[in-house]
Order: C-alpha cells, then structure tokens, then sequence
C-alpha cells in the first residue's frame, strides 16, 4: 500500500541516506522520456521540500534539457536490504550551473566529483512510500571508478570544448553547458 506526505519525513532522510543507488525520471511534452540510474556519494536532502544532486558528465544531459523545457522530475530509491521500502520524490527541479550566482552554495553540501557539471535542485511536491516487496535483496560490492577516472584523466580545455558542443538533447531541447572543468585537484 503507498503513502503520500506533502515532505520527506525523518524516516525517508534515513532511507535515503543508506542507499548507494537512485533513479531520476524526467520528460517533456513530446519526445523521449528520460530515466537514468545515479551511483557515488551524490544526493542530499537540503530540507523537508528540497532536496539536490550532483551530475557528473555522461552520455547526454536530458535531465538539464527536460528540466528546462517542463521541470517534473522523479527520484526513486529502493532499498534492497530491510525493511523494504520505495520512496518516490515528485517535484520540480532545474540546473544550477557552476558559473550560476547558487552554485558556491550548493557545491559546499557535496564533495566535487571529476567530471561534475551541474547540481540539479528538486523543490519536493510530493512523496510516495511503498512497501518493496518485489524489489530483491541486493549488496553493494562497490563504485565503479571508471566515470571519474575518465573525467580526472581528461585535459581540461579539451573536456570543456566537448561540453560547450553538447547543447541539444536527443530530442533536439536546448541545454547550457557548463564553463568548468572540475578535474582530479578539484
């Protein structure tokens, strides 16, 4: 049976505090929808109606395109130890940028990845806790290194030209790169 709150109880905050694995869903009125598994020490509650994560570079960046064009976004956490429990996170969210007047701010609740281009900012609208009995019992043997290898190895004027290019989504919405290398002295 689910459960609706308007915030995230005290009971979410440590679920999600424990769980090594989200899932962002996002789309915008027409074309693809968007759901991207997020690994690493990247996601914080900032209150009980906002909560914030940080995106390294990737494949694409469709989270920032649809976030600007329609702005739902959806996280979900599944534990897969005990108790099992499905928290959902509705809301709203946009991009903070490095070069965005937040981002100091913002940055100073995470510990700044190679490769990070932007923290994405969700004001909750809604929270939904369901049981989880379906979802299996798994165990975290570790991260993979491999994103923030690349990203530490990269040269920085480099990295920066690729980002700068890629300001279209799949769909062909408009994104904003970022004008930062974070790299491994970062």
């Amino acid at each position: 049976m689910a459960d609706f709150t308007e915030t995230l109880t005290d009971k979410h905050v440590e679920m999600i505090g424990k769980q090594p694995i989200f899932f962002t869903a996002t789309a915008a009125a027409d074309g693809r929808i968007n759901l991207s598994p997020k690994g690493y020490d990247c996601f914080r509650v900032l209150s009980p109606t906002r909560v914030a994560y940080l995106d390294l570079g990737g494949s694409g960046n469709e989270t920032h395109a649809h976030l600007l064009a329609d702005g739902r976004i959806t996280v979900m956490f599944c534990d897969f130890d005990r108790p099992a429990l499905i928290v959902r996170i509705y809301g709203r969210g946009r991009p903070v940028l490095p070069q965005d007047d937040e981002w100091e701010a913002l940055a100073a609740y995470f510990t700044i990845l190679p490769g990070t281009r932007q923290i994405f900012v969700i004001d909750v609208e809604s929270v939904q806790s369901s049981c989880g009995w379906g979802v299996p019992f798994m165990t975290l043997d570790r991260e993979r290194e491999t994103l923030t290898k690349y990203h530490a190895q990269a040269d920085a004027d480099a990295w920066l030209n690729k980002t700068k290019g890629r300001i279209k989504s799949i769909d062909g919405l408009p994104t904003r790169p970022t004008d930062r290398y974070f790299g491994p002295a970062n």
